[in-house]
């Protein structure tokens, strides 16, 4: 599977889009944005760009796109009204997604997209932001040298660039699980090193010396392997995909080879990775956690982290509700089918019924999943380019 190619997450407004269900992406934006102020205010202090070049990798489509972007702007400018100046610096916006990405509907909320910056400038201070689409894998050079000032990637990192050659013997999984024979999580780890060190290689040739770089994905907290937050979103489709199998909808053998290009790695990998590879200062490493508690009883303290003592974890807990599930923002099959129905397509083609496969998935995630309160570990690195 060629994942540059196939995958994308669904486009569009509809039902089973991305841009109606991604509630856990955009609440897990949300929990990072004190790293990020401090690193943009940092970057600005630091070096006083005329214009910050900023790059959102892996930016999908819908609300959370400008979400991000929006909110440093917007730190910016408190920065420049408390220091006194009367306008701010003028900012080059690349959002950057695979090639299969929708786009469309990104450039077309454009127009909406800059009249609320105008909204939040007061005092007579434009915006003045300039946004450009950027279609690749971030696994390639996306940009010129030392073109950037400011990188961002939040909840897309654990996807890695393939499918992982070798893996013929985790029959009756999808991804890592517990199941999984040690071969196979030796080659997703093995590759999962490898891509990230070429990540961050190219982009330490894209940013200036002290630019910034803040990435957030799905993660573990400890050296257990075994993502809770992959086997909540996960295990429902592979229950699914058996089941079809079990009535002679799809082939066994067509299932036993299909497998997610994830891998959600612990705060000891990523340093690990990041302190090899030799272009960044570390700053900030840190997990934070969100609990999907659709009960009505509150998610539970999980206690302190097995992870490395040198490690500097910070438990920050948010909560997808009880209210959210009510007012429709959550439904975990619309969101498995949002991020995974372009893979399914690519690897089962027509032979698939894709409503089929989702309807089971729900009803699996009622009578199973849902009983359980699961936390996703996100891990987040802030990190500052040397030289």
């Amino acid at each position: 599977m060629e994942v540059a190619k196939v995958l994308h997450m669904n486009g569009g407004i509809g039902e089973a889009s991305y841009a109606k269900n991604s509630l856990i992406a955009k609440k897990v934006i949300l929990m990072t944005k004190s790293i990020r102020d401090e690193a943009i205010t940092a970057l600005y202090r630091n070096l006083s760009p005329e214009t910050i070049c900023i790059a959102d990798l892996g930016c999908s489509s819908g609300p959370n796109t400008f979400l991000t972007i929006s909110r440093l702007i917007q730190t910016i400018y408190e920065e420049c009204k408390s220091d006194g100046q009367k306008q701010s610096p003028e900012f080059h916006v690349f959002l950057n997604d695979l090639p299969g990405n929708d786009f469309n509907t990104i450039f077309r909320s454009l127009t909406a997209f800059y009249d609320d910056l105008r909204k939040q400038m007061r005092d007579g201070f434009d915006p003045n932001c300039f946004v450009t689409g950027v279609a690749g894998s971030f696994y390639t050079r996306l940009f010129p040298s030392k073109s950037l000032h400011f990188v961002h990637s939040s909840y897309s990192l654990q996807w890695i660039s393939q499918v992982p050659h070798g893996i013929e013997d985790n029959k009756g999984n999808i991804y890592v699980s517990r199941t999984s024979p040690p071969t196979v999580v030796k080659a997703y780890y093995e590759l999962y090193e490898r891509d990230f060190a070429t990540f961050l290689k190219y982009r330490s040739k894209e940013l200036v010396k002290g630019g910034r770089m803040i990435l957030t994905m799905l993660g573990r907290k400890n050296e257990d392997l075994y993502s809770k937050g992959c086997y909540y979103v996960l295990e429902p489709l592979a229950m699914a995909l058996k089941e079809l199998v079990a009535m002679g909808l799809i082939e066994e053998e067509k299932v036993n080879s299909f497998n997610i290009p994830i891998y959600s790695p612990s705060p000891a990998e990523v340093k690990y990775v990041v302190e090899k590879e030799g272009s960044f200062t570390i700053d900030v490493l840190e997990t934070s956690e969100l609990c999907i508690d659709v009960s009505d009883e509150t998610c539970g303290n999980t206690g302190p982290s097995d992870a490395q003592n040198d490690l500097h974890l910070c438990r920050v807990q948010e909560m997808v509700t009880p209210q959210d599930c009510s007012n429709g923002e959550y439904n975990v099959a619309h969101c498995l089918r949002a991020v995974t129905e372009s893979l399914l397509v690519s690897h089962f083609g027509t032979e698939l019924n894709m409503d089929q496969v989702f309807n089971k998935c729900r009803e699996i995630f009622v009578n199973c999943m849902a009983k359980e309160k699961t936390t996703f570990t996100n891990v987040i690195i802030s990190m500052t380019k040397r030289n």
